[in-house]
């Protein structure tokens, strides 16, 4: 499945298959990512969805397929590499060095950053997330949920990367934190152009502010298209936000059995 890019994308997975050791996880997956814009790529737990990033980043075994980056095949190099040419993630579940403070959390993701950079860029992530000036000298483990992945973030923006990779940015948060979150991502993206790839199981949260969307289901993309489209799509409607076509909520149990066309599969 190639999306039509009329120009050379940012970020771009060929028929990538790859796994962990002999378990495959991915199963011929392609996507893009074009500069300036956020692209959503959701589905279930267990779809493969952190494998992708992990993927990108070369923690994975790759048996068929190639990444590229900036027109560039980044498939075998090593992370450090990658990250040098652009790339920053934000691991799941806000993971920070729970000893260390939040600057030297920060810090320790601007590694490779001059010292006059550092200083601007510590600024840039104190703007977008006052209360980390407030906690700068705590340790990262007396922070809450929501501070702790707003420390991540931040840490992500460190290097000035042209792409960010987010990996279930609103997990364990309550509703209003996730819509703080997702709003202060969508400013970095406008503000800051910078490119994102954005893995997330809450569908509805992720398509609000993506420009373009993937689905993900068993290692493979089975749907993708504009993410305002996707929103509307009766399927997405259906199995991933649990409304039926009359608009009512759907239970687990029904949406977990329901039926997927079948064109989703073809």
């Amino acid at each position: 499945m190639q999306r039509d890019l009329g120009g050379n994308p940012l970020l771009e997975i060929l028929d990538l298959q790859a796994g962990y050791g002999k378990s495959q996880v991915l199963k011929g997956l392609s996507l893009t990512v074009r500069s300036g814009e956020i692209v959503a790529l959701v589905g279930a737990n267990g779809a493969g969805k952190t494998t992708i990033l992990r993927s990108i980043l070369g923690f994975t075994t790759r048996t068929a397929g190639s990444i590229w980056f900036k027109g560039e095949e980044i498939t075998h190099l090593s992370a450090h590499r990658i990250v040098q040419r652009g790339l920053g993630c934000v691991p799941q579940d806000g993971k920070v060095f729970p000893s260390l403070t939040v600057r030297d959390n920060l810090e320790m993701g601007g590694y490779d950053v001059s010292g006059a950079q550092l200083k601007t860029n510590l600024e840039l992530v104190f703007n977008l997330f006052p209360v980390l000036r407030e906690r700068i000298v705590q340790k990262a483990r007396t922070l809450s949920g929501g501070e702790r992945q707003m420390l991540g973030i931040g840490r992500g923006l460190m290097t000035n990367p042209e792409l960010l990779l987010l990996d279930e940015p609103s997990l364990g948060l309550s509703p209003k934190l996730v819509h703080e979150i997702f709003e202060i991502i969508k400013r970095i993206n406008t503000e800051e152009k910078t490119s994102m790839l954005l893995v997330e199981q809450n569908v509805k949260a992720a398509l609000g502010i993506a420009e373009y969307g993937y689905v993900m289901e068993n290692g493979r993309v089975v749907m993708d298209g504009q993410a305002e489209k996707l929103r509307d799509n009766e399927d997405i409607k259906e199995f991933y936000l649990g409304l039926s076509k009359v608009g009512q909520r759907r239970s687990y149990r029904e949406v977990k059995h329901y039926k997927r066309r079948k064109r989703w599969l073809a």
